[in-house]
């Protein structure tokens, strides 16, 4: 019988995707950019948040590849991009399957 395998998690891949998940800011952000594309002006009206604390967590996000984002004249506008999203739960549902067998034997000894 064959021995089952499945990718393995690219752990710096889904360090940065949790750390840009992981701040209540940038979590509201994602929240209000499901409706779709808004304005950083919308954002920072919407969110209280002061311009430059906003930019910083927008960045983190487009690093992280949660949202992309498009200038207009002087306006920058952003999007959520719900492919990474579902790499998020992708990466979750793999770190949640039950060991292979061969995964279970790559122990210590």
């Amino acid at each position: 019988m064959a021995t089952r395998t499945r990718p393995r998690v690219d752990a710096g891949r889904a360090a940065r995707l949790f750390h840009a998940l992981s701040d209540p800011t940038r979590l509201a952000v994602l929240q209000r950019l499901r409706g779709g594309e808004r304005c950083v002006c919308e954002l920072t009206d919407d969110l209280g948040a002061a311009q430059p604390r906003l930019s910083f967590h927008l960045k983190v996000l487009k690093e992280a590849g949660l949202v992309t984002d498009r200038r207009e004249g002087r306006w920058m506008y952003y999007t959520l991009d719900p492919s990474t999203l579902a790499e998020a739960g992708a990466i979750l549902e793999k770190l949640s399957d039950p060991p292979t067998a061969a995964e279970r034997r790559a122990g210590c000894c």
